[in-house]
């Protein structure tokens, strides 16, 4: 039997949510005075929902609207409707709106953080919507990443632009959006270098790429999503600063949410950032990359939704 998203959803975020439980634990119950309320901001943060989001939650339980020995799960069911505020204001599908046809997709990330294999889900995802894909191997710093981008075109059975490992990475998104032009593609996904080791070079290709874009359409790239790993927790939120700057980031998607993940940082880029997150991702299975809804994910993260969907 197939597993469905909701239970895949309460895996991926289950040890946030169950950190989140542990540190509020005992803390219900208890007189709502700024020494509890001091404690639940601080279990907030210590579980990586970030200080604006627990500045937040405490203020509202110090608004004088509570009873003042609030139950633990009261706690809980506030800090939901706190965090779904947040994800509401970024939870965004990607929308493929583009005219003239392809709609341009950068896709940037650190080497590891599961950029190519979001590519590929991503691309899946598109399909399901009955959009024609093409990918292109636009990281060309790296042979592997050429190689497994070109097996999972073969697997999900869409075409790829590809040129030598160290070879002109302009030069072959050039060729991808004159080939996806011209066989009426939808969606043209680039895949770039994800070095950050020396920003000035990963600006001066990116702004290369910007530049060809530009002179086959000027709106072009449409999009560039930054693909964060969970499992590094803040580290994610410093890799948003980063490309921000160098990359121009218009949206990101949030990958490796499998139980182990710190996935309350989802929450602390949001609010800290405001970026759209268009999908994040759950496990290994091609499905398993997803937009997502703001009042199912808040209410798993803050432990009132524990069990399966009927």
């Amino acid at each position: 039997m197939s597993t469905s998203w909701h239970d895949k959803l309460l895996g991926g975020f289950r040890r946030t949510s169950d950190r989140l439980v542990g540190n509020l634990a005992g803390l219900g119950g208890a007189r709502l005075d700024d020494d509890t309320l001091d404690e639940i901001e601080e279990a907030l943060i210590a579980s990586d929902l970030g200080p604006e989001t627990a500045t937040r939650v405490r203020a509202r339980l110090s608004e004088g609207t509570f009873e003042r020995n609030m139950e633990e799960l009261g706690i809980r069911v506030v800090v939901a409707e706190e965090v779904e505020k947040v994800l509401a204001q970024v939870a965004k599908p990607i929308e493929i709106e583009a005219f003239p046809r392809p709609q341009v997709i950068l896709v940037i990330g650190v080497n590891g953080s599961g950029k190519t294999t979001t590519i590929a889900k991503l691309a899946h995802l598109f399909m399901e919507q009955d959009y024609a894909v093409m990918l292109a191997a636009g990281d060309t710093f790296r042979a592997a990443a050429i190689g497994q981008l070109r097996t999972w075109a073969e697997r999900i059975g869409v075409p790829i632009v590809t040129g030598p490992e160290g070879g002109d990475a302009a030069g072959i998104v050039w060729d991808a959006v004159k080939k996806a032009t011209e066989i009426g593609t939808d969606v043209l996904i680039v895949d770039t270098a994800g070095r950050l080791q020396n920003k000035r070079e990963l600006m001066d290709e990116l702004a290369k790429i910007r530049r060809v874009l530009g002179r086959l359409n000027p709106a072009a790239p449409h999009d560039v999503l930054l693909v964060l790993d969970a499992t590094t927790g803040q580290n994610a939120l410093n890799q948003i600063e980063v490309f921000k700057e160098v990359a121009g980031v218009t949206g990101l998607v949030m990958t490796k949410l499998d139980g182990t993940a710190r996935g309350g940082v989802l929450v602390a880029a949001a609010e800290r950032y405001g970026l759209p997150i268009h999908a994040i991702g759950v496990g290994e299975q091609m499905d398993d990359l997803r937009p997502f809804s703001a009042n199912e994910v808040s209410r798993i993260i803050a432990g009132v939704d524990t069990g399966p969907r009927k």
